[in-house]
């Protein structure tokens, strides 16, 4: 039996796409909105981000695709692996836009990889945290 691989999500935000693009790519946007502590990011193909929490927790992105203002990408670890483990999903911004503001989707993909006992649960954990972030990213970009 195959396993979900991919997580979608899609939002109408009001605000213009080169907004939107800053909360994805510039180091104060994602700590804000992904993070909720700090970050930085080297934004080109194979630059490394960090995002970092209050509650003492990381996470380090690969910057895979920068295509301003259409389409921003990344891998990172899977939550629930081992900090170690070399597997990490793909996650892929893309901005269109719709009026005065931007239809943003989001596509994680890559959870096939893992073994059965893990799945469902870091599945599960990535498809609630992008509905929890996209909210707070819609909450930053309007407050801009």
């Amino acid at each position: 039996m195959g396993f979900p691989d991919r997580i979608e999500r899609t939002v109408d935000i009001t605000r213009p796409p080169r907004d939107v693009w800053a909360a994805l790519t510039t180091a104060e946007g994602l700590g804000t909105w992904l993070g909720n502590r700090t970050a930085t990011i080297d934004l080109r193909p194979g630059g490394l981000a960090n995002v970092e929490w209050t509650d003492g927790n990381s996470a380090t992105l690969r910057v895979e695709r920068v295509e301003e203002p259409t389409s921003f990408a990344f891998t990172w670890s899977i939550h629930g692996m081992p900090e170690d483990d070399l597997r990490r999903t793909y996650v892929e911004f893309t901005l269109e836009p719709v009026g005065t503001g931007t239809r943003l989707k989001v596509v994680e993909s890559g959870f096939a990889q893992l073994p059965e006992d893990r799945h469902g649960k870091s599945f599960e954990a990535h498809s609630a945290g992008w509905t929890h972030e996209l909210g707070e990213l819609v909450d930053y970009v309007d407050a801009a």
